[in-house]
């Protein structure tokens, strides 16, 4: 059920290779950055357990790193300033699936770094359908989506993904319940690798502008959201609550497919190996390899959703700084954890999640009853056989969202 559908637009090849140019460049800068901390840390040799060692080394061999330091950033700039000027011989194509994919994983794992950098590779926030951008103004949106719609369902993607990947083994749940529900879909797509607090504002900012254009009067505002997607929408309502911005105060519900409220264990597993790496001053600039997880992946260790969450007392994350934030009470919200076990009758409490988030996580239960989400018993739903990113495409889990959404009085 595509509206106003037309060829996407294309995407310069040269932005790519500049892109991925400027990567390269900034790998080989950080690699020398790694082996001087080592080499300034052997040549400190000994030290004390627990002492910060030196990370740059002086004399001669100081010399030398800084010397390949300045011959990379000068051939990156030619590089970069080659790949401008013959950015008109080298043409565009349009945007193909796999380029699509890469670069959405690439902003998930090194997104803010990307956006820091200037990277063409960096994504940028925008609503979309039908794999282009939708414009936030009346006439033209109303061009682009001339049988829109009162019932606006915003689909808010994961981790390391974008939005065309809602489209899942030949389903996907916007168009779907487009189809049987009269829902007019929107798909947004941001940097993941963003602190989910920033990608939150700028979702609650843009969603102001997108009700205002809307062509007709928006009645009511669903939010689907998968994995992180959720923990944005979350930040997304907090923001737009405390800037009494007007899209709150539509009728609005929000379904969350497997989204770590209470953090994902791979995360915080990656965060204790940086500490036991980092006791000893001599492996601490190994400690750098595992800096390469993006703000927005190292927010998915606790669930972070507000500035204040990321920034704890210790600055190094460890600890879980955040404050309780409960769901609007005025916002019917409903939750979806699946496990990749199936269900025996007994043996409930022992069952895995999904892969990446325990069953409680994407439940939003907690032990304190401060965190706890408190989300009522028949909006919150457990499928079995089904992995996290199989949620996506299955039937069973449709069926769920769609019986929730057709009769919300009774759910």
């Amino acid at each position: 059920m595509s509206q106003g559908k037309t060829s996407k637009p294309e995407t310069p090849i040269a932005d790519d290779l500049r892109g991925l140019g400027r990567l390269a460049v900034d790998g080989v800068s950080g690699i020398t950055d790694l082996v001087e901390a080592m080499h300034a840390a052997i040549t400190h040799l000994p030290a004390v357990v627990g002492k910060p060692a030196p990370t740059t080394t002086t004399g001669l061999s100081g010399f030398v790193y800084r010397r390949v330091r300045g011959v990379t950033r000068l051939v990156g700039s030619g590089l970069d300033a080659s790949l401008s000027r013959l950015a008109p011989l080298l043409g565009s194509s349009p945007p193909s699936p796999p380029r699509e994919a890469v670069r959405a994983a690439a902003n998930g794992v090194l997104g803010d770094h990307l956006e820091a950098s200037g990277n063409p590779l960096a994504i940028g926030m925008q609503f979309r359908r039908d794999g282009r951008p939708l414009p936030l103004a009346r006439k033209p949106l109303a061009a682009r989506l001339p049988q829109a719609g009162g019932k606006l369902l915003v689909l808010v993607h994961g981790l390391c993904m974008h939005d065309q990947q809602w489209s899942y083994g030949g389903h996907d749940h916007g168009q779907a319940l487009a189809r049987d529900l009269g829902y007019t879909p929107v798909y947004l797509r941001y940097n993941s690798g963003r602190h989910i607090s920033t990608n939150g504002r700028e979702f609650a900012r843009s969603l102001e502008k997108l009700v205002k254009a809307w062509p007709v009067p928006v009645e009511e505002i669903t939010l689907l959201c998968h994995s992180m997607g959720g923990l944005v929408a979350r930040s997304a309502l907090d923001h737009a609550l405390n800037a009494r911005l007007a899209w709150p105060e539509l009728p609005q519900r929000i379904v969350f497919l497997g989204t770590p409220h209470h953090g994902a264990p791979l995360e915080r597993a990656g965060s204790w190996a940086d500490l036991l790496i980092g006791i000893s001053p001599y492996s601490a600039p190994l400690v750098r390899l595992g800096k390469i997880r993006s703000a927005g992946i190292q927010d998915l260790r606790h669930g972070n959703v507000r500035d204040t969450d990321w920034q704890d007392r210790d600055g190094d994350g460890r600890a879980d700084g955040r404050s309780p934030l409960p769901l609007p009470a005025a916002i019917a919200a409903y939750a979806i954890a699946v496990s990749t076990q199936q269900a025996r009758k007994g043996n409930e409490g022992a069952l895995r999640g999904d892969g990446l988030v325990p069953l409680a996580s994407a439940l939003g239960e907690h032990h304190d009853p401060d965190f706890d989400l408190r989300i009522p018993s028949p909006r919150r739903w457990v499928g079995y056989g089904i992995n996290h990113l199989e949620m996506l495409g299955s039937a069973e889990v449709y069926a769920r969202i769609l019986h929730w959404l057709r009769s919300p009085e009774n759910s």
